[in-house]
């Protein structure tokens, strides 16, 4: 009783230090406008995340989308009417993208009342993530500052968590906000196996888990009630079946979560003779064992970032570093994704700079965090490269977006709108390197 207490006392002394911190803690720089008047960078380095490199360039957008990309010097672009601004020696990127993360939607883990990411009940598809998203989250400020303008939020738990959304990291509510209300529904395939530690030997066991079949079974007659539903003309309401059928109609994306070689394979399996239209696959080194299947299949891969360490003896070194380029020679398309602290996702753009450390092409690895993730949710008509008719939603930086100590940006701009860079960490450091720095 006394413990339980205590556990109530400390709950409620971080509760309140959260809303302290809220009242005293610089806000979220305010959403942007949109955009008044066509604006034209000239002179910079355009990375376009298609594969091109345009040098001395020029990019053109008008009333939130991109009008022209090229040459500065193309006879072709006419710049009058446009407002230019001077970006030479600098470098373009389309706005990264970050895949399956928990921001907008928790703020501290360990208090309950800051995130909005658990709902009751392990089968959740109709738990859309894009009603809880926090635009005034304190994580927006850092993501931007390192190129991330768009997240996919999920929600957490359960076998079928829910439906993810793409948001973009600007506006003043989730209705300004939301690029995507309806991306992906969520399914974590049951483990085939049970692991046990034992304490006498120091040792790891594993074996077949006594519950796999079963809970395939339960997914089986979910899906065939989903299917029988979906048939009905005058159908009684029923929000989880409802949930399932964009599936069917190619409208969602099913993100399977599943770790082992036999997991990706029966779930990939069940999923195509349940007739889904787009499946994905997040899992880690284990897509290598069943690379030839995924590439057969077509089925894209989303993978944790490459600041990894090998967590098996007879792995490689460099096993994490090196996976986005073993599976892309395959012909799979991967995006990569965040897995931790929801503070260090501001490291999202230096994951692919590892790839391309370990022998991945630059622009190939630009395409982990940009271009690949919006395929994979289905955006990739609107932003995830710089193309004439697509978003204007990129940044620009001072130099190497992939590279932690290039990656400088000077401006960013979601749908036209010119975003505020600096946040609450840039305001401390000027704050005290005024009063404590030292002229060098």
């Amino acid at each position: 009783m006394k413990t339980k207490e205590f556990i109530q006392k400390c709950s409620c002394v971080l509760v309140l230090l959260f809303f302290f911190s809220i009242g005293t803690a610089q806000l979220v720089p305010k959403p942007a406008e949109a955009q008044q008047e066509p604006i034209v960078l000239i002179g910079g380095t355009i990375h376009t995340a298609t594969g091109e490199v345009i040098n001395n360039g020029a990019l053109a957008f008008a009333d939130g989308k991109i009008s022209f990309v090229g040459k500065a010097s193309d006879p072709a672009f006419d710049a009058s009417g446009y407002t230019s601004i001077e970006v030479r020696g600098q470098h373009l990127y389309p706005g990264l993208i970050l895949p399956n993360s928990l921001i907008g939607i928790e703020e501290i883990s360990g208090v309950p009342h800051s995130n909005d990411k658990f709902e009751e009940g392990s089968i959740n598809p109709g738990l859309k993530s894009f009603y809880a998203f926090d635009t005034g989250s304190g994580h927006i400020p850092t993501l931007r500052y390192t190129g991330i303008l768009m997240v996919e939020t999920i929600p957490s738990g359960g076998t079928i968590s829910g439906t993810s959304s793409v948001m973009e990291l600007d506006g003043w509510s989730w209705q300004e906000a939301v690029h995507k209300k309806e991306a992906a529904v969520h399914l974590h395939w049951p483990s085939s196996l049970s692991r046990s530690y034992d304490s006498d030997t120091k040792t790891t066991k594993i074996k077949n888990s006594g519950s796999y079949e079963n809970r395939v079974q339960e997914l089986e007659a979910l899906f065939l009630a989903a299917l029988s539903y979906g048939k009905l003309k005058n159908r009684p309401a029923n929000l989880k079946l409802e949930a399932l059928q964009g599936l069917f109609k190619g409208t969602k994306a099913l993100m399977i979560h599943a770790n082992e070689a036999k997991e990706i394979v029966e779930s990939v399996q069940f999923a195509k003779g349940m007739g889904v239209q787009k499946i994905g696959i997040l899992t880690s080194y284990a897509a290598l064992d069943v690379v030839d299947f995924l590439k057969s299949n077509n089925i894209p891969v989303i993978i944790p970032p490459t600041y990894n360490l090998p967590n098996m003896d007879d792995m490689d070194y460099d096993a994490h570093y090196s996976l986005p380029r073993l599976l892309s020679e395959k012909g799979i398309v991967v995006a990569l994704s965040h897995k931790g602290m929801l503070s260090t996702s501001r490291n999202f753009p230096f994951y692919a700079g590892v790839a391309a450390a370990f022998g991945m092409d630059k622009e190939e690895a630009l395409k982990l965090v940009s271009l690949n993730p919006a395929k994979i949710l289905g955006i990739d008509g609107r932003v995830g490269s710089l193309e004439v008719g697509k978003d204007a939603t990129f940044f620009v930086s001072m130099g190497d977006a992939l590279d932690i100590l290039d990656n400088s940006l000077t401006h960013a701009f979601i749908r036209g709108k010119k975003i505020t860079l600096d946040g609450p960490h840039q305001e401390l450091y000027l704050r005290y390197s005024n009063k404590f720095g030292q002229e060098h």
